[in-house]
């Protein structure tokens, strides 16, 4: 019988999904703005926010920051598990990691929406 080793009952098979998908949506996100970069011939504040005042940038926009938190979550999570053998270290430290990452994504939000 092989019982799951990590917290929330995910599998390493999950983690690695995660990682992988979140990682393509980071280098589309990264490509594309590289991209706008590259082909504008000036950025001024007007073409950065007409270009993030548009519905589809939002989404693709919070999609790469809700990307980012899963991608930071499961490395993080998988380096405390290996080199943190405290217990109660290894909950300190993973507590404040996503909570950082839980205010790096509402503040995120709060940008991107206007909130």
């Amino acid at each position: 019988m092989v019982a799951s080793v990590t917290s929330l009952g995910r599998s390493g098979v999950y983690d690695w999904l995660v990682q992988r998908v979140s990682a393509i949506v980071l280098a589309v996100y990264f490509v594309f703005l590289l991209g706008f970069f590259a082909f504008s011939s000036e950025i001024t504040y007007e073409i950065w926010k007409g270009l993030f005042s548009q519905g589809w940038m939002k989404i693709f926009s919070l999609m790469a920051l809700a990307a980012l938190g899963a991608h930071a979550w499961v490395g993080m999570w998988t380096v405390s598990t290996d080199y943190l053998k405290n217990g109660v270290t290894r909950f300190i430290f993973q507590a404040v990691c996503g909570g950082t990452m839980f205010v790096y994504f509402v503040w995120g939000v709060q940008i991107l929406w206007g909130l």
